[in-house]
């Protein structure tokens, strides 16, 4: 069974700011010297570069995004570290209240 590749967010994120916003490095370059990107850090750093998109593009975007075990483990050990219900953690993150709870149920339970 052949094992699936994650993107290199660093090398994405690199060439969106050296080629597009170039002013926008030095914002971000804390996140540039991890030598790995968690969901956290992909998710800031889009935050960084693109403005608040309004809620229809919001909406879209969010439907494309792909959590993996690891990222749904470190998603549930922030709830967990900072004491957050379920709603303030979809919230947070912009996920459905009921995905959190799948994520609970399949993950910790």
């Amino acid at each position: 069974m052949q094992k699936t590749k994650t993107p290199d967010y660093k090398k994405i994120y690199e060439d969106i700011l050296r080629l597009r916003y170039p002013g926008k490095r030095e914002q971000c370059e804390s996140l540039l010297s991890k030598p790995i990107f968690s969901v956290k850090d992909v998710i800031a750093i889009n935050d960084i570069i693109f403005p608040k998109a309004d809620k229809k593009t919001e909406f879209e975007n969010q439907r494309h995004r792909s959590y993996d075990k690891s990222a749904i483990l470190e998603i549930l050990d922030y709830q967990k570290n900072n004491n957050l219900n379920n709603s303030q953690l979809a919230r947070y993150f912009k996920l459905s209240r009921n995905t959190v709870t799948k994520w609970k149920r399949q993950f910790q339970g």
